[in-house]
């Protein structure tokens, strides 16, 4: 079974309510009509109802049993206003202003996960990144000893040639410009238990540069060692079952034979899972290529470091990219019941 095939079949028996801030895009009423009718949870659209319902009859959506929402007109928004009110960042604004905040989808959307009227986020299909960061990073708390939001995404392909049975995991990809050593060891680690998390499989994580083990003595390639190592001890510390190495070049992460001549100690060469990359540039210029010229299924980018499950789509994102990506958020919501039981209190207001 593929991948995502799995993901769709392990969330219909436990169905979450995703929020799509974006409830207008046709793309992602398209994606939410989808995951309505493969019945892998409930769809919730922000916006204009009206302008739904005219976008949906466009491209012949079934709204039955989606659920629409204006925040401009939702009984919650007086609500959310005194909760946004009692956060420190926006504690001297006023009702009004904290009314008119939450008006823009993306804000209310972030509002709606933090306080449980819907098990994750799916946005960003139609806008820059920093507009649906800003709102999440603001209001949804982090979870416990996370100081850095990050993010990961999926790539999916044949499975003789992708990591573990045709998945891999890529990061940073979407969020940290030029992350620290301790920054990427916190991003390896929380990669690994999203991989462990969504596919069972014990996650072999390979933190890449141009030089495998020594090979150049260069600060950039001893910057990813040093990663490496941090988050092996981390892992060790916190009895995680993952592997960790690195400095490793991709090939020799990701191909047996040259991993036996490169790294012939190593448990990550040549069967890595996970790829965690120096900062943004390489991350997010790799992913694409290997979508768009490898052929790769990709599905991201999912956050990490939230304590609730969203998701950052790329604005080129497909109708089946989005859908893919909203049923990983739907089993993420499952899975944080499961590990992070405290974030789903009430969180106290600051």
């Amino acid at each position: 079974m593929k991948f995502i095939e799995s993901v769709f079949e392990k969330l219909k028996r436990h169905p979450k309510r995703i929020v799509f801030p974006e409830g207008a895009e046709p793309r992602v009423l398209e994606a939410a009509g989808q995951f309505n009718r493969m019945q892998l949870g409930a769809p919730i659209l922000l916006g204009d109802p009206k302008e739904i319902e005219r976008k949906a009859a466009d491209h012949r959506v079934d709204l039955t049993r989606i659920g629409i929402l204006d925040p401009a007109k939702a009984d919650d928004l007086p609500i959310f206003a005194k909760r946004l009110e009692r956060l420190q960042r926006y504690r001297n604004i006023g009702a009004g202003d904290a009314r008119e905040i939450l008006t823009n989808p993306n804000y209310f959307a972030a509002m709606m996960i933090q306080h449980g009227q819907a098990d994750g986020l799916v946005g960003g299909a139609s806008q820059y990144a920093s507009s649906l960061m800003r709102p999440l990073i603001q209001i949804v708390k982090p979870l416990p000893g996370i100081t850095t939001i990050s993010s990961c995404m999926m790539l999916e392909g044949p499975p003789e040639r992708f990591g573990a049975e045709g998945m891999l995991m890529l990061a940073d990809c979407a969020v940290v410009p030029e992350p620290t050593v301790e920054q990427l060891a916190s991003i390896g680690i929380e990669t690994a238990k999203v991989c462990r998390q969504l596919t069972g499989i014990r996650p072999r994580v390979a933190y890449l540069s141009f030089s495998t083990k020594g090979s150049s003595r260069l600060p950039a390639a001893g910057k990813m060692a040093a990663a490496a190592a941090l988050a092996k001890q981390r892992a060790d510390t916190e009895k995680l079952d993952m592997e960790i190495d690195g400095e490793l070049q991709a090939d020799t992460a990701l191909l047996p034979d040259l991993a036996a001549v490169k790294a012939p100690s190593s448990r990550v060469a040549g069967n890595a899972n996970v790829l965690i990359f120096p900062d943004l540039n390489s991350g997010n210029i790799a992913a694409k290529l290997v979508q768009h010229v490898g052929g790769a299924a990709a599905y991201g980018q999912v956050l990490l470091g939230l304590s609730r499950p969203a998701a950052d789509m790329s604005r080129g994102a497909s109708v089946e990219e989005i859908l893919g990506v909203a049923a990983i958020v739907g089993l993420q919501a499952i899975e944080y019941r499961k590990l992070y039981p405290e974030t789903l209190e009430e969180p106290e207001e600051e």
